[in-house]
């Protein structure tokens, strides 16, 4: 029988070879389409059942759901990962993989096909050697832009006749369970200004004035907001059209992180709170995703603590960033480990290969005797042992 340690590192050697840059981040991106028809290949050599699920009214960006031959039997388990990635701006070769030691060089090594390529390896061989539980890999295009790709494999899941236990995200933690990770906002604020020649001001209502004085409104709130663990900043600001003329119109965006269980929603009132009626100012909610925070019981909270300790990690891990744990949560308990490096989203990425194998071998590990029971301890999480499986209708 392979070794799947060295099957996993052979893997993630061919999928950072296949450029998977994701198309809503950079237009000319090659997208997953490349990268799922590989895998598809692979894991049906391996016996798994494919189903190629394209995001909604997008045909061109897929995403794979790989289900173990035979009738469903024993718990299942949702390995998932993401085969996007971000652009290559400034690598001189993102697609050829350069080992350096223990270190794993190219685009998307660490972000996140170290992650992919231990999950797939660790799969195959539970698969062969017929342990007793369901790994299901979620494999999904977009989760650098807008989740796409787990938007519809979520959806398609029911109707695959697929309930999963429990769902395993691969993203890069260094190998640390994800203890909580903080939700996001992006609010648009436009300001109405009235033209001037730029000789006669007093004609005119000085809309980038306007916007200046929001710049200023969100940097003084924003320490008390990071003190209570969020942020609030401008990434973007723009106005006026030409010199010589009183800018009548301007704009912003301003960024809300969100501590778990806050609403990210309501980034629209702490934003709206800091404008003046006579900035003559609208406001408009963008995007927005809630942050999320590992079960204290239940399946992804036994689970946690098995992988945890055949790791030697623990629920340590308080992402700043998001994931997309709490669109998995809706479906089932979830958690979040993986194999992690150096250089996400930089022009010098790379991954741990000895965590890549330490993922593999501790999944399998752990998931050969594992079952959903194993979290049921005493005390009270976000979801309790009684109402996770409702979660789910």
């Amino acid at each position: 029988m392979r070794d799947p340690e060295t099957d996993a590192l052979a893997l993630l050697h061919d999928l950072v070879r296949i450029d998977s840059v994701n198309p809503g981040l950079v237009p000319s991106g090659a997208g997953e389409a490349a990268i799922v028809e590989h895998l598809r290949a692979r894991l049906r050599g391996a016996g798994f059942d494919t189903t190629v699920v394209p995001a909604a009214g997008r045909t061109d960006r897929p995403s794979l759901v790989a289900v173990p031959p035979g009738p469903a039997a024993g718990p299942t388990v949702v390995l998932n990962g993401h085969l996007d990635t971000v652009g290559v701006d400034g690598m001189p070769a993102p697609f050829t993989p350069r080992l350096d030691g223990d270190r794993l060089f190219g685009r998307g090594a660490a972000d996140m096909k170290g992650g992919v390529a231990a999950i797939v390896a660790a799969a195959e061989h539970l698969v062969a050697v017929g342990a007793p539980v369901r790994p299901v890999l979620a494999l999904v295009a977009d989760e650098e832009d807008a989740s796409l790709g787990s938007e519809a494999v979520i959806d398609a899941l029911p109707r695959l006749g697929i309930r999963p236990d429990a769902c395993l995200i691969a993203e890069p933690t260094d190998l640390a369970l994800t203890r909580s990770l903080r939700g996001f906002a992006v609010v648009r604020v436009r300001f109405a200004g009235r033209a001037a020649h730029s000789s006669q001001a007093d004609l005119g209502v000085n809309a980038v004035t306007h916007l200046g004085r929001l710049l200023h409104a969100v940097d003084q709130r924003g320490a008390a907001v990071r003190a209570g663990g969020g942020d609030l900043m401008v990434t973007v600001a723009r106005g006026g059209s030409s010199p010589f003329v009183v800018p009548d119109h301007a704009e912003c965006l301003v960024e809300l992180r969100t501590t778990a269980g806050r609403s990210s929603a309501a980034a629209l009132d702490e934003v709206r709170s800091l404008l003046d009626p006579g900035w003559h100012a609208t406001a408009e909610l963008l995007a927005h995703r809630d942050g999320w925070r590992l079960d204290d019981t239940g399946p992804a909270a036994g689970l946690s603590r098995r992988l945890g300790a055949e790791l030697g990690t623990g629920a340590t891990f308080d992402a700043p960033y998001w994931m997309e744990a709490p669109l998995w949560q809706r479906l089932c308990p979830t958690l979040v480990c993986g194999p992690s490096g150096g250089g996400l989203h930089a022009v010098d990425e790379w991954v741990d290969v000895r965590q890549v194998r330490a993922l593999t071998s501790a999944l399998i590990a752990v998931l050969s005797d594992w079952t959903p029971d194993d979290g049921r301890t005493p005390g009270a999480g976000q979801n309790s042992d009684a109402d996770w499986r409702s979660d789910a209708d």
